[in-house]
């Protein structure tokens, strides 16, 4: 008896434009928010690189984090392959 892992299902549609929308929103909300600080220059170009930085860093962590879920799946089926091998290679009643 081999149970194969059912598959996760994958995000719809609905979900992946809102996730987009809302980081694009939020990501110009705070944009413009520096754009239009009343303060010099130098801070909103500070202030506005920090933005970037939190941005790429944000999407390297999410990346990171998406690759080490997915090699942890394949070494969790590779495992499981291998013990349904054993489960089914195994007579319990065979007489050594």
């Amino acid at each position: 008896m081999t149970s194969t892992p059912t598959p996760v299902p994958p995000t719809t549609a609905a979900f992946h434009v809102q996730a987009v929308l809302s980081f694009a929103i939020s990501l110009a909300a705070v944009g413009l928010a520096v754009i239009y600080l009343p303060a010099d220059g130098w801070v909103r170009a500070f202030l506005g690189l920090g933005i970037l930085y939190v941005t790429t860093s944000a999407f390297t962590l999410a990346k990171t984090v998406r690759d080490r879920q997915e090699v942890s799946t394949v070494v969790t089926r590779v495992d499981q392959a291998r013990m349904d091998k054993l489960l089914a290679e195994h007579d319990p009643y065979a007489v050594r």
